[in-house]
């Protein structure tokens, strides 16, 4: 490639200019100066958060010019915006007499694709809808928002999580409403509804189930990891409610990209959105939005807010999350959802349709700007006895000792929950222990599995305040 054709609009990464032999630098970087004044506009800061990725050709003989637009989700919310405003700009070029805009969505492509489960390794983007108690309409959300999703263009599967009391068989009316194995993988096949594609325990067969915690946890792996869900934009998550045992195993199972808390807007709730922001903290999962249901209803040409509106202030102040959505107390929202239509697609034009809209919005939005940053990449150099953790968005790389590691496990396997008292001493921890595997464990750790079998989860943030090596070992000879 010539490096004229290398040319970068304002840093904003177009990727490269496919020449053709009428073309010459000058022109293309004429066309690059009216993309970039797109670019420059507040307009363009959505497109870039959104994840265009740029690719230009031009035939100066024919006055044409060409862009390929390949989105990281057809669900993205600004494109029509941006082919029409591409349109208009660069037909004001004067040698321009035709310009052709096409677009295409990459494949689905997730963070950790080979350290997931089989099922999950063609799922871009896995968001999960949760609550700290039951009764506030977090199924509704989960369900509206995936059909928001999908009628945006996106490829989208929800998850019922909850066992004890699966909502998606009732809020949804699939005309195979039992899952199906597929023999010779040993994989379960979704049943799919309008385009969407659902996995519930309601749809197993065997109706509501009375199991212990470690149970409910396996069924819910298994039902997640060995579906056949194919190339996914998104997963939707509709969370089990709570903050206990079953919700932090599915979290550290799945690399979640991101979560929506739901909840009610009396003060009282507030402690319960609370304590879900913390939960996906520890986790590192970002929280993204916060929807307020039966938050108002209008009467007489008002709009009265019975429980106040007291909650979306202390969200933004003390979590700093900025997106909070108002769902009104309505009885065709609930009854949408007993119908087993989903309010959504029952009327796509009303005030609820419009509000998932722009929370849609927002997801799509979030989650480009979540993929882009990339994660601390944790290895072990076998060359020099050593684990190297590799900080994103700058040059820092830093050396660990693996017993160091090894004797900074948290776990109450190794420190007395109660007590603090340290299990694991100094000198049980050999000085020329190695791991066996490293693997990332969702969003927020990697997960270590050393010679004795013992798998140590150790979180980012950990490691960055562990003692380093100073001087880096000089590689074993072979």
């Amino acid at each position: 490639m010539d490096s004229e054709d290398k040319v970068l609009a304002k840093g904003f990464g177009v990727q490269s200019l496919s020449s053709s032999c009428q073309s010459t630098p000058e022109r293309k970087g004429q066309i690059l100066v009216f993309v970039s004044g797109i670019l420059g506009s507040d307009f363009t800061l959505r497109i870039l958060s959104s994840g265009f990725k740029r690719r230009l050709t031009t035939e100066e003989r024919l006055g044409e010019v060409s862009f390929r637009l390949e989105l990281t989700t057809p669900a993205c919310p600004v494109k029509d915006m941006f082919e029409q405003k591409a349109n208009e700009v660069v037909a004001t070029i004067p040698w321009v007499k035709k310009v052709n805009v096409t677009m295409s969505a990459q494949p689905a492509r997730p963070v950790y694709a080979g350290q997931l489960p089989m099922g999950l390794q063609t799922i871009s983007n896995i968001v999960a809808v949760s609550s700290c108690k039951g009764g506030v309409g977090k199924s509704t959300v989960a369900v509206n928002l995936a059909y928001t999703l999908a009628d945006m263009g996106a490829r989208v599967g929800i998850f019922d999580a909850d066992v004890y009391g699966p909502s998606l068989p009732t809020m949804v009316s699939p005309e195979n409403r039992l899952l199906e194995m597929n023999p010779e993988k040993r994989t379960i096949i979704p049943t799919e509804f309008l385009g969407v594609k659902l996995v519930s325990f309601g749809f197993a067969g065997q109706g509501r189930a009375i199991m212990r915690g470690p149970m409910v946890s396996g069924v819910i792996n298994q039902l997640l990891t060995t579906t056949e869900w194919g190339e996914l934009d998104y997963l939707v998550i509709d969370m089990p409610p709570g903050t206990g045992d079953i919700q932090l195993t599915l979290c550290q199972v799945v690399p979640l990209t991101a979560a929506v808390i739901v909840t009610t807007p009396q003060k009282l709730a507030f402690i319960d959105v609370a304590k879900g922001v913390r939960m996906f903290s520890k986790l590192k999962v970002p929280c993204v939005a916060v929807v307020e249901n039966m938050c108002h209803f209008d009467a007489e040409g008002k709009r009265y807010y019975p429980f106040g509106r007291v909650l979306r202030f202390f969200v933004v102040q003390q979590f700093g999350i900025p997106h909070l959505f108002d769902l009104p107390i309505r009885p065709t929202l609930s009854a949408s959802g007993d119908s087993g239509r989903p309010e959504v697609v029952a009327d796509p034009q009303g005030e609820v349709a419009r509000t998932f809209q722009e929370l849609g919005v927002c997801v799509v939005q979030q989650c480009a700007k979540i993929r882009q940053q990339v994660s601390t990449a944790v290895t072990y150099d076998n060359s020099i006895k050593a684990i190297r953790v590799k900080v994103p968005d700058s040059k820092e790389e830093f050396l660990l000792h693996p017993a160091t590691v090894r004797r900074n496990d948290r776990s109450a396997q190794s420190v007395d929950e109660w007590t603090g008292e340290q299990k694991v001493q100094y000198g049980d921890v050999p000085e020329d222990i190695e791991p066996e595997e490293i693997r990332p464990m969702g969003n927020y750790a990697v997960s270590i599995t050393w010679p004795d079998g013992f798998s140590q989860i150790a979180p980012y943030d950990q490691l960055q305040t562990m003692e380093r090596l100073v001087d880096f070992p000089q590689p074993t000879p072979a």
